[in-house]
């Protein structure tokens, strides 16, 4: 079973996000791979050692030729990368995302199953992995919590607000996983040293054929950005033996009760 992994490289939360003259968000520094991605580089080699063999490759997006969170997930396990950086894709929004990442996958010839996060961690849109699916032609089931492989055939536990869905699908199909699906292991020593040397293929946008890219594709610009109005101080009530009557008051106004 051959699987391909969509990877994001992000900047590190752990450090103060800051914005570019476009109020984009900064990609100019070293980017690490997105916590919500390392559990469908699990999932992947886990099904992949479940089949009895295949292998697990990799597609990202990312400014500067930045492959330090690619790296991580080939430490993981993963064979293989297609990288695509250019200077161009700045200011591409998610359909456009989809489609590049679409045609680096057929750039590896396909495979049997791909797999997504349910949303990044600097995006949030949750709307790339279905636009993969249909430029790709694929079945897509989202949400997924659970995941097997039975008789060529996807079964997934499709997480929802009231619990699971039970969802049977023919491959190849691409599938979004959420957070806590499986438990990512961590890198090894010699899974590290050994990303060291696995093969990572950095194209452009004009090697997929894609275009426009970039501010021109998506046809948006951001305006402005606003600080967050602060959070007001809340309201304080002392005990002075009748505190009970203003909270009752005070959650009428509010419609509780």
């Amino acid at each position: 079973m051959n699987i391909i992994v969509c990877v994001k490289q992000i900047p590190d939360p752990a450090n103060p996000g800051a914005l570019d003259g476009n109020n984009a968000l900064k990609r100019d520094g070293k980017l690490i791979l997105d916590e919500s991605d390392s559990y469908g580089v699990e999932m992947a080699l886990q099904l992949v050692d479940a089949a009895g063999g295949g292998e697990v490759n990799l597609v990202s997006m990312a400014p500067n030729s930045e492959t330090a969170g690619l790296r991580t997930a080939l430490a993981m396990g993963a064979a293989k990368a297609v990288l695509v950086s250019d200077p161009a894709l700045q200011g591409s929004d998610a359909l456009t995302t989809a489609k590049i990442l679409a045609a680096a996958v057929q750039r590896l010839g396909g495979a049997d199953l791909i797999i997504a996060a349910t949303e990044s961690s600097d995006g949030y849109t949750g709307t790339v992995p279905e636009q993969m699916a249909e430029v790709l032609g694929l079945p897509s089931v989202t949400f997924a919590k659970k995941v097997a492989i039975e008789g060529g055939v996807l079964k997934a536990d499709r997480q929802t607000e009231e619990g699971y869905d039970e969802v049977t699908c023919p491959l190849p199909a691409l599938i979004s996983v959420t957070a806590g699906v499986v438990e990512p292991r961590y890198p090894s020593f010699k899974g590290i040293m050994a990303a060291k040397s696995k093969p990572v293929e950095e194209v452009k946008a004009s090697d997929l054929g894609v275009t426009p890219v970039g501010w021109d594709g998506a046809g948006q610009k951001i305006t402005s950005v606003t600080q967050a109005e602060a959070r007001a101080a809340g309201e304080v009530i002392e005990d002075d033996g009748e505190a009970f009557g203003k909270i009752v008051t005070f959650l009428e106004g509010l419609k509780v009760i």
